[in-house]
């Protein structure tokens, strides 16, 4: 009975690199372990933050692009929306506390707070400097979220919901279609400035006017509100 000399000796070698290997990483372990008890409490709290948002951020960015959503959005929505008369007032769509800003906001809190560590500042400055790179991060990214979701909400509006609707001249609009002007009207639950021109008189800004038609390129036709009034009267 002859044996096979060839597939034993595969399989010693495979034994052998597997004994290695687990003591090479039982080796590296020891050494995080005791890198991890040289730093102190304030120290620690940082890494572990930075690298628990790390790998969280690393997750949520793998199931984005596998098509997996991940988010929730909490409810603190701030509106940014602009008013009639130039004041000023955000959007009610866009939302700064989400999974995705919570993530980039202590992802940049653990690493800003290493970084400023390791340059040997005060405590209260490593944890401003901390807080402060977070909420930019913060604001950024939920600003991106923001921004994308109108892009895709414009893609898809439809905008003979307009018809008949009321909106604010926001650049004056010259008489009989010589001109363009813009307007301030909302669709979808957000405000949209759109470019407008009149059939009748010249439109001030801050006058209320009606969306009547809609030509090429996406113009609206509008008429001051005083027409359709008298009419109604």
């Amino acid at each position: 009975m002859s044996l096979d000399l060839s597939n034993e000796s595969h399989k010693y070698r495979l034994v052998i690199l597997i004994l290695v290997l687990s003591e090479k990483g039982k080796d590296m372990l020891l050494i995080i372990t005791d890198r991890w008890n040289e730093l102190s409490s304030f120290e620690q709290i940082f890494w572990g933050i930075a690298l628990v948002f790390s790998l969280l951020f690393l997750i949520q960015f793998g199931l984005s692009l596998l098509g997996g959503d991940v988010d929730a959005d909490a409810d603190v929505d701030i509106d940014m929306s602009a008013g009639e008369h130039g004041s000023f007032s955000l959007d009610p769509s866009f939302t700064l506390l989400s999974v995705r800003s919570i993530i980039a906001f202590f992802t940049f809190f653990g690493w800003m707070g290493v970084l400023a560590i390791s340059k040997g500042y005060s405590t209260n400055m490593v944890v401003l400097i901390a807080a402060g790179s977070g909420l930019a991060a913060m604001i950024t990214v939920a600003y991106l979220m923001y921004f994308f979701s109108r892009l895709a909400e414009e893609g898809n509006a439809d905008l003979s919901e307009l018809i008949y609707k009321n909106a604010t001249v926001y650049l004056t609009i010259p008489e009989r279609r010589k001109g363009k002007g813009k307007v301030h009207v909302t669709l979808n639950s957000s405000l949209r400035e759109m470019d407008a021109v009149t059939e009748g008189e010249r439109l001030e800004n801050g006058k209320s006017v009606k969306i009547v038609e809609i030509i090429e390129d996406n113009i609206l036709v509008v008429e001051p509100v005083e027409i359709f009034d008298v009419h109604t009267s």
